[in-house]
């Protein structure tokens, strides 16, 4: 089976990336939030309703440095908060990727 690593970096306010990269997600696919799309993950929010809800073979990784800088905290338990080398090592784990620009 394909799978495809997501990369997500535009807000999750604004367009429509993120519902469309959820409509495509597959099982065995990973979700990788980096930039402003971290601020999906801020508690309250109805897109971190609907992160905290993908299946669970389906994986969710933001980059630690921009949760950081956007000084998100309490945030979804399985999440996976990545530096750059592993964001380069996860880059290797799937067949394909999709940027969401």
């Amino acid at each position: 089976m394909m799978s495809t690593l997501h990369i997500l970096s535009l807000s999750p306010f604004e367009g429509g990336h993120l519902d469309t990269c959820l409509r495509l997600l597959q099982g065995g696919d990973a979700l990788l939030l980096c930039g402003d799309a971290v601020h999906a993950l801020a508690p309250g929010t109805s897109r971190r309703q609907v992160l905290q809800r993908l299946p669970r073979d389906i994986s969710l990784y933001a980059l630690a440095e921009d949760i950081e800088a956007r000084s998100l905290s309490d945030l979804p338990e399985r999440l996976i908060a990545i530096d750059y080398p592993a964001f380069v090592d996860i880059c290797g784990l799937y067949s394909k990727s999709n940027s969401w620009l």
